[in-house]
């Protein structure tokens, strides 16, 4: 018995996780100044999961990391709208 609970303990242990970090690029098309990156970064930062977050007003764009088992790729473009930018993923 004790080395069938070992064996599951180590099992269990050395899985692999389902969960994966992901990087995704947001169109965000309603930025308009160089200020509004600034908004947009901090809407993503507070999405739990969210590791890095790359805004960039130039060419409309946001890259972000983060654990897939946290959060979705819904909740960060969630983020964006309620900030007043909505924003997709970019093909």
């Amino acid at each position: 018995m004790k080395r069938l609970l070992a064996a599951l303990a180590l099992a269990v242990v050395t899985a692999p996780g389902w969960a994966a970090t992901r990087t995704v690029t947001l169109s965000v098309p309603g930025m308009t100044c160089a200020a509004c990156p600034i908004t947009v970064r901090h809407a993503l930062s507070k999405v739990a999961g969210v590791e890095k977050t790359d805004v960039r007003f130039e060419p409309r764009e946001a890259v972000v990391t983060f654990d897939d088992g946290t959060t979705t790729v819904q909740a960060l473009t969630k983020a964006t709208a309620d900030a007043g930018y909505p924003s997709s993923i970019k093909h």
